[in-house]
């Protein structure tokens, strides 16, 4: 008696990799790779302050289909204050996406000032006030009250670590 297949669950990267692939298809990105590893790509330092939206390709005569493609134009979502400074980088991010990518894809960048897509940064928890009154209690000999309880929350911190 033959036995029915059993089906395993399927590699959760199977699937989403389907979804997400489609998502970055309709940006005008051939792969996902140039999203996920775009700080590798053009380095941490312009990555910390932006990252790619889209990638836009010319729409093209018929005529000019044959001749070859025409680069497209990168969409960057840049943090305000940084975007000027993104802007004089264009020509070294233009070449180190080409070069990622193997051939002349992009020819300019365009840049959206918009707040980068982040996880929020943990907040922090404040000291213990029990543990800070106690460390404080410790120091008779320190006068200034700002010096005192600045010690005592750093005595707490070292504590709790």
């Amino acid at each position: 008696m033959n036995k029915p297949a059993r089906s395993f669950a399927r590699p959760l990267r199977d699937v989403a990799g389907k979804i997400v692939g489609q998502a970055f298809t309709r940006q005008g990105f051939a792969s996902a790779e140039l999203v996920t590893r775009w700080s590798e790509i053009v380095g941490p330092e312009i990555a910390a302050h932006s990252e790619p939206i889209k990638l836009q390709w010319q729409r093209l005569a018929p005529a000019a289909l044959s001749g070859g493609h025409e680069p497209g134009t990168l969409v960057l979502r840049v943090e305000g204050p940084a975007a000027i400074e993104i802007q004089h980088l264009a020509n070294v991010i233009c070449e180190r996406v080409n070069r990622f990518l193997g051939w002349r894809s992009v020819a300019r960048i365009a840049l959206r000032q918009a707040p980068l897509r982040r996880s929020e940064p943990k907040t922090r928890r404040g000291a213990d006030p029990a543990v800070m009154a106690h460390i404080a209690a410790t120091l008779p000999n320190i006068a200034d009250d700002g010096l005192k309880q600045a010690l005592a929350r750093l005595g707490a911190a070292i504590k709790k670590s």
